[in-house]
């Protein structure tokens, strides 16, 4: 790679500068598909086991290392919680009052909010949490165009690999969509600030251009794919991708492993008491 750029001219390797993203930590120079692994060992892990304990060591060992050398802690952690917050909230209501137990808190009406139901309210949000930090840590650290080219240099469709990256780059073009949308009608005059009732009216405004502006999004970039050659048959040659050592090789071989074997004692159930 360094004699083949010292080989190209000043426009080449100026344009080839711009292909490679910012890697301004060192948890995100990681190959992509180790990051990927990560975030997918810690989801199947989250589902497998069961204790607030595991769970906390989930986090601890998996999630908050990366997120400290990547420097996202707080991103990670508010992030999760907003995403988790209106879950907790839908399954808290119904598992409290709904599940049967021994130990009833209180009473509203005829339903009985027992502390089994909370008990189990809380495994399913300490879950959802773990799980969605593991993927915020993956998406926060991790370009999808890096995403992408590791994946076609790996022997994944272009398409295939075009349609993950597209996933991956929706959310935050939504989000900076909506900021722009929302400080366009702040400046004329649309009241979204009071309480929850103006705020969830304010919505509505603000839904139509965020849905067109994406689906304009898409539709440029289709055709400005299309226009280069993105369609085209045959072989395809990559100009850069990102780097992979064979210790980032043995660590998702044994993320693999360890993902195997912890399905294989969950369905045996030999993990059914996991504190």
């Amino acid at each position: 790679m360094a004699d083949e750029a010292a080989d190209l001219s000043a426009p080449d390797a100026q344009l080839l500068a711009r292909l490679i993203p910012p890697t301004p930590t060192v948890w995100d120079r990681y190959n992509p598909l180790t990051k990927a692994t990560l975030a997918a060992a810690t989801t199947i892990a989250a589902l497998g086991l069961g204790g607030y304990l595991t769970q906390g060591l989930l986090f601890a060992a998996l999630v908050l290392p990366g997120a400290i050398a990547g420097r996202v802690v707080w991103r990670v952690v508010r992030t999760a919680a907003l995403v988790t917050l209106p879950l907790a909230v839908a399954v808290g209501l119904v598992s409290v009052f709904t599940r049967p137990g021994l130990t009833i808190l209180f009473r509203v009406g005829p339903f009985d909010a027992t502390l089994e139901g909370l008990d189990f309210a809380a495994r399913v949000v300490v879950h959802l949490f773990v799980m969605a930090a593991a993927l915020i840590l993956f998406g926060a650290t991790t370009s999808p165009r890096a995403f992408v080219v590791d994946l076609e240099r790996r022997g994944v469709s272009p398409r295939l690999a075009f349609a993950i990256g597209a996933v991956l780059d929706t959310v935050p073009a939504i989000v900076e969509r909506a900021r722009e949308v929302l400080e366009a009608q702040r400046a004329r005059g649309l009241d979204t600030e009071g309480g929850l009732l103006r705020r969830a009216t304010s919505i509505l405004p603000l839904a139509g251009p965020v849905v067109v502006g994406a689906l304009h999004h898409v539709e440029a970039r289709s055709l400005a794919l299309e226009a280069r050659g993105f369609g085209r048959p045959g072989p395809r040659h990559l100009l850069w991708a990102p780097a992979d050592t064979a210790t980032e090789r043995a660590i998702r071989w044994l993320l693999l492993v360890a993902v195997v074997a912890l399905v294989v004692a969950a369905a045996t159930g030999a993990i059914s008491h996991a504190p």
